[in-house]
């Protein structure tokens, strides 16, 4: 049973990239980049996808040092069809984190959408994937020192939403915005498009979510409903205070609200009970409706699709919140709530 979950929430992540990023992304620009935003979700699957097999794993996953694994499993050298990984074949592991490798370069495209040419973008995802992810997803996740430090990152508040955040505004700040910003009208080609592509990725996150318990039990459970409960919140949420701020609500607000409570959510999902997923969500919408509208305006760089406000401050969120609403069955022995805090500030 736990391998069968793990099959088809590795399914599910993939999912979020190939279609739901790209139909997400892709209706936000303007209809002369749509293909260009396609293009690239699909290559980072393919390029990422291939990157994992041959280094990527062992370098996450592999014993190394407190920043960093090692090469031992390159090629995934050593791993037959019998290997283990707790109780799910090590093959369904390394493809699961695979799928995360895939989806959070492919975030990041939407800081800059519009203004990097196809040949740069390869290459940069390459070098990030290497220097910033990898690096990450082993302190976090293999053996590195945040994981051992205490720090808490169920689904990747920190690896994948907070590390394609930051970096996508630095990247934005760096090209410099594109041509006639501030002056055209760059609104987006195709609503309905973001709309299935958050729908997807809604659906999706479960997999994301949930799948990283690495087994069909009762925590897997936990963090379905609460991925749930915290993306209904901040739809709502995020449509209330649009309605009150601009007179009415509207269809990007409530998918991007959605995607916002996603990523908020993802770290916590396992540590928090349905009602501080709900406070998770509502502030998520507060938050991350703050730095869309009002920090970036005022602060003049051109994140195409938000994916600072949404990813860099949601995961931020969503890292700090896990241990504000940290379930008491959830607290490590001998680690107050306060302290939990204190790690996940120092782990941001």
């Amino acid at each position: 049973g736990d391998t069968a979950w793990m099959l088809t929430s590795s399914a599910l992540v993939l999912m979020m990239t190939l279609p739901g990023l790209a139909l997400f992304y892709g209706g936000l620009v303007r209809t002369k980049n749509i293909l260009s935003v396609l293009m690239q979700c699909m290559m980072s699957a393919g390029l990422m996808g291939l990157l994992w097999i041959i280094a990527g794993y062992s370098l996450s996953f592999g014993e190394g040092n407190a920043f960093i694994g090692d090469l031992s499993m390159i090629m995934l050298n050593g791993i037959t069809p019998d290997s283990v990984s707790g109780t799910i074949p090590t093959y369904v592991f390394v493809i699961f984190q695979g799928m995360f490798a895939i989806i959070t370069p492919a975030l990041m495209l939407g800081a800059f959408a519009e203004r990097m040419r196809f040949s740069a973008y390869l290459i940069f995802i390459t070098v990030w994937l290497f220097l910033v992810y990898i690096p990450l997803a082993h302190m976090v996740w293999g053996g590195g020192w945040i994981g051992e430090s205490g720090a808490l990152d169920f689904a990747g508040g920190l690896v994948v939403h907070m590390s394609s955040g930051f970096s996508a505004l630095v990247a934005c700040l760096i090209l410099g915005p594109r041509l006639g910003y501030g002056r055209e009208q760059m609104h987006p080609n195709n609503l309905p498009f973001t709309m299935i592509g958050a729908a997807l990725l809604w659906v999706g996150w479960f997999g994301f979510n949930a799948g990283s318990e690495l087994a069909a039990d009762s925590t897997a459970g936990l963090a379905f409903l609460t991925t749930q409960t915290a993306a209904a919140s901040a739809v709502f949420f995020w449509a209330a205070i649009e309605w009150i701020h601009r007179g009415k609500p509207t269809q990007l607000g409530a998918a991007t609200g959605a995607v916002a409570g996603l990523v908020a959510i993802t770290p916590a999902c396992a540590f928090v009970g349905p009602g501080g997923a709900i406070w998770i969500g509502l502030g998520a919408s507060v938050f991350c409706y703050f730095f869309v509208t009002v920090v970036k305006p005022k602060m003049g760089y051109d994140d195409s699709l938000d994916v600072f406000g949404v990813h860099g401050i949601g995961g931020a969120w969503g890292a700090l919140a896990t241990a504000l609403f940290l379930a008491p069955w959830a607290m490590d022995d001998g680690v107050s709530q306060g302290a939990q805090l204190w790690i996940q500030l120092q782990s941001v």
